[in-house]
């Protein structure tokens, strides 16, 4: 009888076991670039393969790449698994892009003390050049006008506050949680992702593909999937004062490589660094003036070691690499600019790197060898037996085979003109 009951008790765990209600969570905290739009779609595909019951996206963001975010609201709108933005932990924000976002989630949802909104765009040329400011505006003006419509669009699609959408892009317009709830623009404020399950378990959702689902989520597993080391990683590097920083020991290593070669270290770490660096560059709006100018600075610096300038040079290189780090990245976010502090501390170390490091790369190889037989050349040494031609000589303590083009007697006095590196002898002359 207990042999009975404890199978019937293991078949009935099996069975709930495959019937049990799996929600996936993923964290997005930081700028919305391509890693992050890498780790979003990776998430909704898998949501798909396990067939799970909602996707929940906890997002705390100042914004990002409008591409990126373009890519993830398709995403989110192809999706066959419901998604569910929620804007946590307390203190966090849905800014810029984050709205988008957030409007395009089938559920969307905040914890207290957090805010949405500021979806202005703004956007940089990333050339350099100076546009009048009628071609300014009309640009502007269209970026803007294609944003409002994409918001409006999702939002009527959603059943969500289209004025409101509409005033955050065009005004920056910025809400509190209570205030979003108010005007429509998110459905629940909770405190917590377990609270929002709780309220979400029995609500039907109608996704973009036609198809509605009725959601099944109180007591659900939740199965939290970070990013991947890679992701991570490069999540990382693509922080503008991450990629410059590698960018400037890039450049560094390589030319202590190319001034004391067979340094090899400086080398490799250079190249990967610069290769790096460039990979991340590929997701920053550079500007190529302020490029040049870091490039430019660093020929001032070279020039300094190899032509006295009395520091002219070296001021002007520091001044071309602070103008050039400034305009490096031109956007008018403060997260894809950078911090003074890292412009102030890269830029002295790089100009005492080129000064006293590179320097003295260059001294050493300017100076007359001091070893060897290339090192004897104008040495003064003493006859001890007499050069006829050939004899030995003493320079040093050292005994030193020998020979002259006259006969010079023991004891005088010689100066070495000259090394046979094949016979291992020199040539001296009386003085």
């Amino acid at each position: 009888m207990k042999k009975i009951l404890l199978l019937q008790i293991i078949f009935l765990f099996i069975i709930s076991s495959a019937y049990a209600k799996i929600v996936h969570r993923i964290v997005i905290n930081g700028v919305i670039n391509p890693v992050a739009t890498e780790y979003i779609i990776k998430s909704i595909e898998k949501a798909e393969r396990e067939n799970v019951e909602l996707l929940l996206v906890e997002l705390d963001t100042p914004g990002g790449l409008m591409e990126s975010m373009h890519q993830i609201m398709k995403a989110i709108q192809s999706s066959d698994v419901p998604v569910a933005v929620y804007v946590a932990p307390s203190g966090s924000r849905a800014g810029s892009a984050g709205v988008y976002i957030t409007y395009s989630a089938h559920i969307a949802a905040m914890a207290p003390s957090t805010n949405i909104g500021s979806a202005h765009p703004v956007f940089g040329s990333g050339s350099g050049e100076k546009m009048d400011s009628t071609t300014t505006e009309t640009m502007m003006e269209k970026v803007v006008n294609d944003a409002v419509a994409k918001i409006k669009a999702v939002a009527k699609t959603r059943g969500r506050n289209v004025e409101w959408a509409e005033k955050a892009v065009r005004e920056s317009a910025n809400i509190t949680e209570t205030e979003a709830l108010k005007l429509n623009v998110i459905e629940y404020i909770v405190p917590s992702a377990d609270s929002l399950l709780s309220v979400l378990d029995g609500k039907e959702i109608k996704l973009d593909t036609g198809v509605s689902k009725q959601l099944n989520t109180r007591n659900a597993t939740v199965i939290t999937y970070e990013m991947s080391w890679r992701q991570r990683m490069l999540d990382t590097i693509t922080n503008p004062n991450i990629a410059y920083i590698l960018m400037m020991i890039g450049m560094a290593g390589i030319m202590l490589e190319i001034y004391n070669p067979g340094s090899i270290l400086p080398g490799v770490a250079g190249g990967v660094s610069l290769i790096i660096a460039l990979y991340a560059m590929q997701t920053l709006p550079v500007n190529y003036v302020g490029l040049l100018l870091i490039i430019f600075a660093i020929i001032l610096f070279l020039l300094e070691i190899k032509i006295p300038s009395f520091g002219l040079l070296t001021i002007g290189g520091i001044i071309s690499m602070v103008i050039g780090s400034i305009m490096l990245f031109d956007s008018d976010l403060p997260f894809l600019r950078l911090a003074w502090e890292v412009i102030a501390v890269v830029v002295t170390i790089t100009t005492l790197f080129f000064i006293f490091v590179i320097g003295m790369a260059v001294h050493t190889h300017r100076k007359r060898p001091t070893t060897g037989q290339e090192g004897m050349l104008g040495e003064i040494g003493e006859v001890y037996k007499k050069l006829d031609p050939y004899g030995t000589v003493i320079i040093h303590g050292e005994y030193w085979k020998a020979f002259s083009d006259s006969n010079i007697n023991k004891g005088q006095k010689v100066k070495v003109i000259e090394c046979d590196n094949k016979h291992l002898t020199i040539k001296v002359e009386a003085i």
